[in-house]
């Protein structure tokens, strides 16, 4: 197939639900001319009138002028059959998530529209060349996966099929990119790229939940200060446990039920149970209250220390001795620094307050043959605002001092400190050492490029950085330890470190 333009192309928009609205919305204010159907009578012309609603309303801000208004919904023309639109030479369809339903879909398009028409699938789900199963052209067929609210959102996965041709997948590329939207190639793999590179968010939440080392408000505390816009048991609520859930359930079923994708016991019961999040009114949380504030915890101030010296060689290391000299200022003195050896912290006479590795404080404390150890969190973004939530633990046999100690040096050094369980990379670590492992595992299996996974991360889910952009703020081998100390504790599939991501940690500067 040659090149295609299909800039200026009359468009058939088929579903008026909300995606599909939005999609006729984006095209016409690009200057399409829009047909929009849905097989339920009346439903294009509805979805119509919202649209006139909602733009008249933008007018009304002054985010739109009047004239543009009038212009594009001129060009948004409702239809009650298919057969009115046959001209179109692009086709995308925003209907029901079904297989068989998209597959009749298209079987009817084919004989609709010319023979050199792109037909372009909204599905967030099913797989791109199992709905090209059948069709006369399967070469024309493409994935073009807007995100909700579709005017708003900038992100759209342009996803090829195994017969997707390449000059397809090139001109939605292109055609996206002029109506304002940032567009990212991807092979058409169980949950393409968002929904799978998001999954670890929500597992590790789940996962944490489920051994009850933390509570949902410590866990979204904690990952909202990383940067998160929100944490992941007030997102899981605000989606909707049940489509999580089956979210969550059709990955791993795709993925021939690889457990690195199992779903929660914990999540599976609240959709038992009817707590579904927001719209049931109690997910993690009651509604409309949200989630509560965390109780304030009040620490002493640290003891005189005889003997302070910041360990590590990295960026947060050095962040840690900016702020230990600041709290010491007073006292007219200030740390040590020793950055060779192998580890960052403090330690404060007697104690150990460790950045997390991946591995239990009570393992580290076998292995150094020292009790008084605390393990903390690792801060996503420095240098780390005042009062910044941090999760921290002590070792099972840490001294009484040691427990209070290591709280009160975390809030001397500006951190909010959070008690978790002694579990291994604690939160925000364990989070995003996932995180980037899973977009590693994408990347080594031609999902995605590194710059597409972090642009969709971004734009998809809002994520204040790429899983690449944290890798190389971060340090290869560090993120595999985490993973690694992970696999080793749990020992099975779904901790597995990506080939990719070893090959990185293990490669010569």
């Amino acid at each position: 197939m040659t090149s295609l333009n299909l800039q200026g192309a009359p468009v058939l928009v088929v579903g008026a639900g909300i995606m599909g609205a939005g999609i006729a919305q984006v095209a016409a204010m690009a200057g399409h001319r829009v047909r929009l159907f849905d097989a339920r009578a009346g439903a294009a012309t509805q979805a119509r009138d919202k649209l006139a609603a909602t733009l008249a309303g933008l007018a009304a801000k002054g985010k739109l002028s009047a004239e543009a208004v009038q212009e594009a919904l001129a060009r948004i023309e409702p239809v009650e059959a298919l057969a009115q639109a046959g001209d179109a030479r692009l086709v995308v369809e925003a209907i029901v998530e079904d297989l068989a339903a998209k597959r009749a879909l298209l079987a009817q398009l084919e004989e609709l529209v010319a023979a050199d028409a792109v037909l372009a699938t909204n599905t967030s789900s099913i797989s791109v060349t199992a709905l090209a199963a059948g069709m006369a052209q399967p070469q024309r067929l493409v994935g073009m996966h807007f995100f909700n609210p579709v005017p708003l959102m900038k992100l759209v996965e342009v996803i090829s099929g195994l017969h997707t041709a390449p000059a397809v997948a090139a001109a939605i590329f292109d055609l996206a990119q002029a109506w304002g939207k940032t567009p990212v190639h991807a092979r058409s793999t169980p949950g393409f790229i968002v929904n799978r590179i998001a999954r670890p968010y929500y597992a590790e939440a789940l996962a944490l939940l489920h051994e009850q080392a933390a509570t949902p408000q410590l866990l979204d505390a904690c990952l909202r200060a990383a940067g998160f816009r929100m944490g992941p048991c007030e997102l899981m609520d605000l989606v909707g446990h049940d489509t999580n859930f089956a979210v969550t359930s059709s990955v791993y079923a795709a993925n021939f039920f690889d457990k690195r994708y199992q779903p929660s016991l914990v999540q599976r019961e609240m959709v038992d149970g009817g707590w579904l999040g927001r719209k049931s009114g109690r997910g993690f949380y009651r509604y409309p209250e949200g989630m509560p504030a965390l109780p304030v915890a009040l620490h002493e101030a640290p003891a005189t220390a005889r003997e302070i010296t910041v360990h590590g060689m990295d960026a947060i290391a050095d962040f840690l001795e900016q702020a230990t000299t600041a709290a010491l200022a007073p006292q007219g003195w200030g740390p040590r620094r020793e950055r060779g050896s192998g580890w960052t912290g403090l330690s404060v006479d007697g104690l150990r307050l460790v950045l997390t590795d991946g591995r239990p404080a009570y393992e580290l404390a076998a292995a150094w043959g020292h009790a008084d150890i605390a393990v903390f969190d690792r801060p996503l973004v420095l240098p780390a605002a005042p009062g910044t939530a941090l999760a921290f633990t002590t070792a099972a046999g840490a001294g009484a001092a040691c427990r209070v100690q290591a709280p009160a040096w975390l809030a001397a050094l500006g951190f909010t400190p959070l008690p978790v369980a002694d579990t291994p990379g604690l939160v925000v670590a364990r989070t995003v050492a996932m995180l980037i492992n899973e977009a590693a595992d994408a990347v080594l299996q031609g999902v995605c490029t590194p710059e597409g996974a972090d642009a969709a991360m971004k734009l998809g889910l809002n994520y204040p950085a790429g899983p690449f952009e944290w890798l190389a703020r971060w340090s290869a081998p560090g993120v595999a330890g985490v993973v690694d100390a992970l696999d080793a504790l749990y020992r099975g599939e779904r901790y597995r470190l990506s080939p990719g991501l070893r090959q990185r940690a293990r490669s010569l500067p």
